[in-house]
């Protein structure tokens, strides 16, 4: 098939895919690899193929650059000690207990240690697509291992790789491709966020600015790749660095356009990685003879129940690496946990990427030497991941009872009024210094009123929501009702016309006590001051309390108070306020 005709195809399946999820609501990478079976009974489909090197220096940079972006960094720091370990340590157990399985089956060594190193990682694209009805804690982590156990997978592979063609592999040689990898990964990365950061500070235009951004990945694994390192962690370095500058050194027009590019664009992608996995599963068991068909699915279910096996073993033996828990956990909390995170660790496109990427002939002799049971093998994993392990996330997410996290509803409320606050604080020296009236001046602090009311108004009805659920729980319990009548609709938070939530006053109530501090002043003479006039004083007045607003947040997130992702939200807002004050930039 041609190109257009492929590009077309799996548009339309994506298309199909997102719309039938809903209906039938299962996950939609699950249905976009079952509508890629499904393609793969036409044989003209079958044979669409996508070069190896496509998927690792086309699809991936792109993929991990932007869950980078979207990561947050304090719970890597926070939780190193557990991802440490999960990242590297944990991928060599798997990926050798997996060529053990492998020579079991009689397959070679070197083969069985490739098709390790191919299904040892778990995949960030699929932790991405379907890990998000985890704790947003567990989810972090298992996000943050997800990015950087590929690097370990790809040195593995070339070992293994090596091996097979009869190359000399010392543990010399292999402890210094690992720090050649690492070390030259992370120097990779650092040094191209570095020239990002130099270049986008001297940057105003918002496609000069995302195109730079758009480089940085490709460029952070070319630079890597130079220099024989890992360009998976060169491209994550690179965008935990480029997410947190990002705020001091790019515009608001331009983060809004990536932040509408970005994740489209990335669906796009994973939507077809996904959809050419079913393919590559159709196509394969049509090349590989039916007689060892039975053995390979033998294989394969073998190696999909090891790699949970082993992740969970290792999640008891990592407990040796982490720091005494500040509060002490419920009885049976932590055995759920490491079930859940089990379970939740799937493969996805990065292990097939891999397993394409094994040279045609493995031996110098030209005979095919285990490439397609490899490829066949990691599919069928990859596929048991989605068929197995995602429609059983959900339930096993519930018989987990995980206590309800409210930290980043607390730290977004506590941001949003932190900011307010500084803002109003602020106002008549900003006014002073911008040159404002009075009149203008007063305007705006009607309006922070109102916002940070807002803010505290719904901060008192989520308190108040929690304290309703509780004494509802607690009625179920004793089969009483509450005596005193606290829970139901009265408690709701909603503003009452008398006062609002918390006893809080609408700064516009007709009383007066709320609009003598925020008052026109008599001294402006309205008569001599056009609305041209005003409404430049009021968007010169609103930029400068945004800059205020996001000095403040980012002080916050630079202090350890909030995190990247609740800063992250706060600041698309003050961004859309900020493009709305401004106008939209135009493009020729």
């Amino acid at each position: 098939m041609e190109g257009l005709e492929v590009t077309v195809l799996l548009g339309l399946t994506i298309l199909v895919g997102t719309l039938i999820a809903p209906r039938v609501r299962l996950a939609l990478p699950l249905v976009l690899v079952l509508l890629g079976l499904l393609l793969g009974f036409v044989p003209e489909l079958r044979e669409v193929q996508l070069p190896p090197e496509t998927v690792l220096l086309l699809f991936l940079p792109v993929i991990l650059f932007w869950e980078s972006l979207t990561t947050s960094l304090r719970s890597i720091r926070r939780d190193f000690r557990y991802i440490l370990p999960m990242s590297t340590l944990l991928v060599v157990a798997s990926a050798f207990a997996v060529a053990g399985i492998g020579v079991l089956f009689g397959m070679p060594w070197e083969v069985a240690l490739v098709l390790g190193a191919a299904v040892a990682p778990p995949d960030a694209t699929a932790v991405a697509a379907l890990g998000r009805l985890l704790p947003r804690r567990m989810f972090m982590k298992l996000k943050a291992e997800s990015l950087t156990n590929d690097g370990t997978a790809l040195v593995l592979y070339a070992i293994a790789v090596s091996l097979a063609l009869g190359g000399q592999v010392t543990p010399l040689s292999v402890t210094w491709d690992v720090l050649v990898s690492y070390v030259g990964g992370v120097a990779a990365g650092v040094a191209v966020a570095a020239i990002a950061y130099l270049l986008l500070r001297r940057m105003s235009s918002t496609i000069v600015i995302n195109v730079t951004l758009l480089l940085v990945p490709f460029s952070a694994f070319l630079v890597a790749e130079m220099v024989h390192a890992s360009g998976v962690l060169a491209v994550v370095v690179a965008g935990l660095i480029v997410a947190w500058v990002s705020p001091r050194v790019t515009t608001a027009a331009s983060r809004r356009q990536a932040d509408a590019a970005w994740p489209f664009g990335v669906f796009l992608l994973n939507g077809a990685l996904f959809v050419l996995i079913g393919l590559e599963v159709q196509y394969v068991v049509h090349e590989v003879p039916p007689s060892v068909i039975g053995r390979l699915v033998l294989i394969t279910l073998a190696v999909w129940a090891t790699l949970l096996v082993v992740r969970y073993l290792f999640q008891l033996l990592n407990v040796l690496f982490q720091g005494r828990p500040s509060a002490r956990p419920a009885p049976g909390s932590r055995s759920r946990a490491r079930l859940v995170s089990t379970v939740a660790g799937m493969r996805g496109a990065v292990s097939l990427a891999i397993a394409l990427s094994v040279p045609t002939t493995v031996t110098e002799g030209g005979a095919i030497a285990g490439r397609d049971e490899i490829v066949l093998v990691t599919a069928g994993v990859i596929l048991l991941s989605l068929l197995a392990q995602a429609p059983m996330l959900p339930a096993l997410v519930r018989w987990a009872r995980f206590p309800v996290d409210h930290a980043e509803a607390e730290e977004f409320e506590l941001a949003e009024r932190a900011i307010s606050g500084a803002a109003l604080a602020a106002l008549d020296d900003l006014a002073a210094e911008h040159g404002v009236g009075a009149e203008v001046r007063d305007h705006v602090r009607a309006e922070g009123y109102r916002n940070l009311e807002f803010a505290n108004a719904r901060t008192l009805a989520r308190e108040q929501a929690l304290i309703d659920a509780e004494a509802e729980a607690l009625d179920d319990m004793l089969g009483e009702p509450d005596p005193l009548g606290i829970g139901g609709e009265e408690g709701t938070g909603e503003p009452e016309a008398d006062g609002g939530v918390g006893g809080a006053v609408d700064p516009e109530s007709s009383d007066g006590t709320v609009l003598q501090m925020i008052a026109t002043s008599a001294d402006v003479d309205l008569a001599q001051r056009s609305p041209l006039i005003r409404h430049e004083e009021h968007t010169r007045l609103k930029l400068a309390l945004l800059d205020r607003k996001r000095e403040v947040l980012l002080g916050l997130r630079s202090a350890g108070t909030v995190d990247d992702l609740v800063v992250r939200r706060i600041s698309a807002r003050l961004d859309l306020e900020q493009v709305r004050l401004q106008g939209i930039e135009e493009f020729d």
